[in-house]
């Protein structure tokens, strides 16, 4: 059975905005944060157009603790109209960690530990590399932590893979399936109950 918000609480989650090491292709994973680029503080800012178009309630603000998500969140919250610091931290929303991964590309991944890389796309949520790489099972329990902790309407902001696996897990689709889903930047997505939906400003 997949995951399911408390009767009466919403959850509202985005991913931070594009940085320089999304540009590039390159893993950032817990390590190797970077700045924000033009284009992923204009998504910064899209994420606050799109909570002004469709939240109206009060909200518990939370952000996980690296710079590129504390800048996003500081942007997005400017633009909906509140003081840019006026959140809290919260540990378990950070990305997932890549381990010795971080700081390269894909090619360059494959390149450097191709049996690793198989091993990893055979079975996504068991597998765990070196230098505290986890598995979707290591973040996904996070996520339910996170979320089982819940007793008001939050706006949270995750990043990629954090993303992909808590929408997964509301949807019940296995590991594969969150594999499969985007990543998106510069929109919110909104919980209720299990249902996912996508707002754009």
């Amino acid at each position: 059975m997949g995951l399911k918000l408390p009767d009466g609480i919403t959850l509202y989650f985005a991913r931070h905005g594009q940085t320089e090491a999304n540009a590039s292709g390159t893993l950032q994973g817990h390590t190797r944060d970077t700045p924000l680029t033009p284009k992923g503080e204009e998504q910064a800012r899209d994420v606050g157009k799109a909570l002004l178009k469709y939240v109206r309630d009060p909200l518990d603000w939370v952000c996980n603790p690296l710079p590129r998500a504390r800048a996003t969140m500081e942007i997005a919250r400017a633009t909906y109209g509140l003081p840019p610091e006026g959140f809290r931290i919260e540990e378990r929303l950070i990305e997932i960690n890549m381990g010795n991964w971080e700081g390269l590309t894909h090619d360059e991944v494959k390149a450097r530990f191709p049996g690793a890389f198989e091993a990893r796309s055979k079975d996504k949520w068991n597998w765990r590399g070196t230098d505290g790489f986890e598995s979707y099972a290591d973040v996904a329990i996070r996520a339910e932590d996170f979320v089982a902790g819940l007793t008001r309407d939050t706006f949270a902001m995750t990043h990629g893979a954090f993303s992909r696996i808590l929408r997964g897990l509301f949807a019940d689709i296995g590991w594969k399936g969150i594999s499969e889903l985007g990543e998106p930047q510069g929109c919110v997505f909104r919980v209720r109950g299990s249902l996912v939906e996508r707002l754009d400003e």
